[in-house]
């Protein structure tokens, strides 16, 4: 696999990460709102783990992934 090949999917991994993540918190909107019914501790779960999904996740792949200095 080349370089390119490998850095094309950490990209399109991350932005599947963040897009899911931006789904749990919707769906964390929709059960608050009674569209989803489902209680509202689950709605505080997703969305706080959506939230965690969006933002820390990829920062902490891309931090995985970081090519070495050389």
């Amino acid at each position: 696999m080349s370089e390119d090949d490998r850095a094309r999917n950490r990209f399109i991994v991350i932005n599947v990460v963040r897009i899911t993540g931006m789904g749990l918190v919707l769906l964390a909107l929709a059960i608050h709102y009674r569209r989803v019914d489902l209680p509202e501790e689950a709605a505080w779960a997703l969305a706080a783990i959506g939230l965690i999904e969006f933002f820390a996740v990829p920062h902490f792949l891309a931090r995985l992934w970081r090519t070495p200095e050389r």
